[in-house]
């Protein structure tokens, strides 16, 4: 075991492990939010920058600083390593670059988009955005495609994090979708329309981040803080067959995986479970799911004197929903 300190915190872990899921295995607010990378997808993460953190001693042999900001999904930890996320004045103000780096072609969708309220973009820029744009050029625009009668692609909200090509790449047959084009016309989409078609492309819809990817059979339904989101389980020959089912009153709107509290899926689900079974009778029904995310889907769900802690640097302290 080798330990590193983030913030003041010092933490026991395996060699080969990044500094982000160091601050993982830690928790609480030293955690640096991240868009692209995601545990369980194999070559994730290095590309939207929002987890930079600054290194100031290397490790305990060497103990000079990293001359520039890292990337901390994608730096291992060495022994006796000192690193500052909240704690420094640099990381939070490149961050916050990062953040309007990343908002200066995303359209102000939030009132229409079905991700609002769980979209990582969002809670990212509410966390370490600025008020006000200084961006004055006119917005990528893309030619609307059909890519399946399941799956809603917005190429305008996409950020580019390339998880649901490494989703299509590691537990599909056939990827049929990439990256197309390059630089500031790269753009997520496939040559030939309606092709999106096997057992777990839904998938991309759960690993997305912002509204790029959403369900077809959700669509302007309901906002996600008016439905239930339930533990539930079926016998299923494909997947694992445990889901979290949205229930508004006895209907259930939608069907995704089990989320753990970075937003990555605990198990990813078949597109049977996923879009074919919308009756209750089709699931056993284990109880309400706790979104450990800070979000507004927590409001009215759960009994009160529940304690919910919200991001310290927001400064709201603890809450009693």
């Amino acid at each position: 075991m080798i330990k590193v300190t983030i913030d003041g915190v010092e933490i026991e872990v395996e060699p080969g492990t990044t500094i982000l899921n160091a601050a993982r295995k830690a928790g609480g607010a030293i955690v640096p939010p991240a868009m692209c990378y995601y545990s369980k997808l194999k070559g994730s993460g290095g590309k939207c920058r929002t987890c930079l953190v600054k290194v100031t001693a290397g490790s305990e042999k060497d103990p000079r600083p990293m001359p520039k900001l890292v990337a901390s999904c994608s730096t291992g930890v060495q022994d006796g390593m000192v690193v500052q996320n909240i704690t420094s004045p640099e990381v939070v103000e490149a961050r916050k670059g990062v953040v309007e780096f990343l908002l200066l072609n995303h359209p102000l969708d939030c009132p229409i988009c079905d991700q609002a309220g769980e979209c990582h973009l969002q809670d990212l820029a509410f966390e370490h955005g600025a008020a006000k744009t200084r961006y004055e050029e006119e917005r990528r625009k893309f030619d609307k495609i059909d890519i399946g009668d399941k799956i809603q692609l917005h190429m305008t909200r996409c950020i580019l994090c390339y998880r649901c090509v490494y989703t299509a790449d590691q537990i599909t047959n056939e990827r049929v979708h990439g990256v197309l084009k390059r630089g500031d016309a790269s753009e997520i989409s496939t040559y030939i329309e309606n092709v999106i078609e096997n057992d777990f492309s839904g998938n991309v819809i759960d690993v997305c981040p912002v509204g790029a990817l959403t369900d077809k059979t959700f669509r302007f339904k309901s906002r996600v803080w008016f439905v239930k989101p339930m533990n539930a389980h079926r016998d299923c020959s494909k997947c694992c067959g445990k889901t979290a089912v949205w229930l508004h009153g006895e209907e259930i709107y939608r069907v995704t995986g089990r989320k753990d509290q970075y937003g990555e899926v605990e198990e990813f689900i078949c597109n049977e479970c996923r879009f074919d079974k919308k009756s209750k009778s089709d699931w056993v029904i284990e109880g309400p799911r706790e979104v450990e995310r800070w979000s507004v889907i927590r409001q009215n769900k759960y009994e009160i004197g529940t304690q919910v802690q919200a991001p310290k640097n927001i400064g709201y302290g603890n809450i009693t929903v």
